[in-house]
């Protein structure tokens, strides 16, 4: 509503009776501009994968099972005023470092008779750093990783993966794979030692491996994003055991090939602190 700065003076006295008063408008008071708030950049952003996978019962089986399938991939961190990747939690290419992690499943002969007289072997979980460089069609990287429970032994791993999107939220992808594990590695997956040897019920011989290339073999992988929370990978794998895990009793009484697959749901999350 407009208001009038002074009243009106002079009222109708004939027709040649003017007069005026005041009719500005005083300038319009300014107002508060609204400001939405700057967004706040989250601490961290990371995607959790879970799901099932088939796999052998152990290195160089035949048989395969069913179990948990578990993965992490961090995509953003904000600590300690250092910033790593897209707070966005898009992909981010170029080179950089990469943390690596892989879990082993127990071996224990009450599962396998066929591993009768050999030692159990406790589940392993082992954790390290890699370098990588990743582009829009093109992945690679190498690990190294140590058992920090179950074996205690250093590995390694390198990989290349070659990608391709059918559509904005589907990736294909397929790359080598090579394993390398130290000599203690070895003795402690396909070593039979010379007391295990004798009480062996599948005629294992006495075998001191060496370390060195223990497995080579392809990976192709798919992944769809249902929406920017939740998604789903999958992975088929195949390995052929190599080196001195191949000549290993335990592996020729089995199987050098080696085949995997794996389904999860995956579910990104972002933390605020």
């Amino acid at each position: 509503m407009l208001r009038i700065a002074a009243p009106v003076l002079a009222l109708a006295m004939g027709p040649s009776a003017v007069m005026a008063g005041d009719l500005s408008l005083p300038a319009p008071e300014p107002q508060p501009v609204f400001q939405a708030p700057a967004p706040s950049t989250p601490n961290l952003v990371f995607t959790l994968r879970g799901g099932a996978a088939v796999n052998p019962d152990y290195f160089g089986s035949d048989d395969y099972s069913v179990g948990p399938d578990f993965g992490f991939r961090l995509g953003y961190a904000n600590l300690f005023g250092r910033e790593f990747g897209n707070a966005d939690g898009s992909p981010s290419y170029g080179l950089g470092v990469r943390g690596s992690f892989r879990y082993i499943g127990e071996r224990d002969d009450a599962d396998n008779p066929e591993l009768t007289g050999l030692n159990d072997i406790d589940a392993s979980v082992e954790l390290g750093l890699g370098l990588g460089y990743s582009s829009y069609n093109f992945d690679a990287f190498a690990d190294v990783r140590y058992g920090v429970i179950g074996h205690e032994a250093v590995v390694g791993e390198l990989g290349a993966d070659f990608k391709v999107h059918p559509s904005d939220r589907l990736t294909l992808s397929v790359g080598p794979r090579v394993f390398v594990g130290s000599g203690k590695y070895s003795d402690v997956y396909f070593g039979v030692t010379p007391a295990e040897a004798a009480a062996s019920t599948s005629g294992f011989t006495a075998y001191d491996p060496d370390g060195g290339i223990l497995s080579a073999g392809v990976e192709l992988g798919a992944s769809y994003e249902i929406n920017d929370q939740w998604g789903v990978e999958g992975a088929v794998t195949w390995d052929r055991l190599t080196g001195d895990a191949a000549d290993s009793p335990i592996v020729q009484a089995g199987d050098r090939d080696q085949y995997g697959i794996r389904v999860g749901i995956t579910r990104q999350i972002t933390l605020d602190f």
